[in-house]
């Protein structure tokens, strides 16, 4: 058994892997980066960025549906090369995921391990059958993975999850997507955009990240109109053949089953923590066996182990998987000298048309807060009209008792682009009034978000008015 000494051990060499790696580097200390599978990256690879390539060829298929409501009419109908697009999609994605692997390969090849670790007890990690890791610091990154049903696992190669899609030479004909989550909308929409037919199925109600009821039912209206949507969906499948047989109730109560060439299984990701021993460890863990850990410092109790990135099952999301590597890295290269790190404020976008935004936690993190929620609809919304796309709802929510900014949800027009500016007035702690004394240009779709302000303003005043009078 050979036996390897280092300062800090990381394992997973993905987003914030890396990120603790350059700076556990950058702190002067020896680092050991384990990989057990492909470098690249989860968001390059398989995730963000071929999602999003995907989705850039569906918006221009789609932009030809909309010519003729401005009066321009297109010489015929388009076709859809499925293997071109595709070809498009993985050329682009092992573009993006090349960037990332010359980073890696850039690394002195004495600070690589690949091979699966396990710990042997908080201070050892045993890689493979052949190597010994003592590391008295050690950062958990190892990512997360798909989720679905096991007894799925019987429709064999039928049933495939995201990272699948973008390995496919051409489009299929018919895709059911189980999961209106955030994959499932982003990649069930633009397949149907790009032709393939399309039928999502969810449970519980939910869509993306949404939690504001007036959101979810715009949602639920404004996605349905455009192709087939059951977030409550009572649905059986089995494979026949080279086919996934669906059977399940129709929205208008009726019973129907269909046919489709794959089952998208979008139901969520599980961090990447079986065969790690953690049972070997001081560390304690919770009900899905993650390991307790302080978010602003990634600290694991008051051990010497640091856990960031997807496999902490908090937020999955690459810029917020880059700041805990980070945070991790510096509290393991100055351990025991820990301290918080800068935690940004919330963010999350979906690159569905229209767009999803979550500001700060959204719906869901302001309702211990007394607070109001202004409201604009981009129905009327004048910028939004003119370029025909008027659809969704601004909701920004606001404490009653000092008129902070507390958060907000979005669907409609570019709300990657909206998001960012709320989200940059909610870590600036700034104030209704603060936001509405910023400058609007007009016309653009940023004077929706100035509607909702002074909605959220003029409820703002009557509910600190009802609050003197009582």
């Amino acid at each position: 058994m050979q036996i390897q000494d280092t300062d800090v051990a990381i394992i997973g060499a993905g987003t914030a892997g890396l990120a603790a790696y350059r700076t556990v580097k950058a702190a002067g200390q020896r680092a050991l980066l384990i990989e057990s599978g492909p470098y690249g990256t989860t968001c390059a690879r398989v995730g963000c960025m071929p999602s999003k390539l995907l989705i850039a060829a569906a918006e221009a298929a789609h932009s030809f549906s909309r010519l003729p409501a401005f009066g321009i009419q297109p010489g015929g109908p388009i076709a859809v090369d499925g293997k071109a697009v595709m070809d498009r999609v993985k050329a682009e994605r092992d573009r993006f995921a090349g960037f990332v692997i010359e980073d890696v390969e850039a690394f002195p090849a004495a600070d690589k391990i690949r091979g699966h670790a396990r710990f042997i007890d908080d201070h050892t990690l045993q890689v493979g059958d052949a190597l010994t890791i003592r590391a008295p610091r050690v950062v958990i990154a190892a990512g997360s993975s798909p989720a679905h049903p096991a007894a799925w696992d019987a429709l064999g190669d039928r049933m495939i999850v995201n990272d699948d899609v973008f390995q496919w030479a051409a489009l299929p004909q018919s895709v059911a997507v189980f999961g209106p989550g955030v994959i499932g909308l982003e990649i069930g929409q633009a397949l149907h955009r790009l032709g393939v037919r399309v039928k999502v199925f969810g449970r519980g109600g939910g869509i993306g990240p949404l939690s504001d009821p007036a959101l979810l039912d715009s949602a639920r209206r404004i996605f349905g109109a455009e192709f087939y949507l059951d977030t409550n969906a009572h649905a059986e499948v089995v494979r026949h053949g080279d086919l996934i047989e669906v059977a399940y109730r129709a929205l208008d109560g009726s019973t129907a089953t269909e046919s489709f060439d794959y089952l998208l299984a979008a139901t969520g990701r599980r961090p990447n923590l079986s065969g790690l021993g953690l049972e070997r460890t001081s560390l304690a863990l919770d009900a899905q066996g993650v390991p307790l850990f302080n978010r602003r410092t990634l600290q694991c109790g008051r051990s010497s182990i640091f856990i960031a990135g997807d496999v902490n099952n908090e937020l999955a999301l690459l810029h917020e998987a880059a700041d805990e590597g980070r945070i991790a890295g510096e509290n393991a290269a100055h351990y025991p000298a820990v301290r918080p790190g800068l935690r940004r404020a919330g963010l999350a976008v979906v690159f569905t048309d229209p767009q999803i935004a979550i500001v700060g936690g959204g719906w869901r993190d302001a309702q211990p807060v007394p607070h109001v929620a202004g409201e604009v609809s981009f129905h009327n919304q004048g910028r939004s009209r003119v370029m025909l796309r008027n659809k969704g709802l601004l909701h920004v929510y606001v404490a009653i008792e000092d008129g902070a900014f507390l958060g907000a949800e979005m669907l409609g027009p570019d709300a990657e682009h909206i998001g960012h500016l709320l989200a940059w007035a909610l870590q600036m702690k700034l104030t209704v009034q603060q936001m509405l004394d910023m400058p609007f240009y007009h016309p653009v779709i940023e004077e929706g978000v100035r509607t909702a302000l002074r909605d959220a303003r003029a409820k703002l005043a009557a509910a600190q008015a009802e609050r003197r009078a009582a």
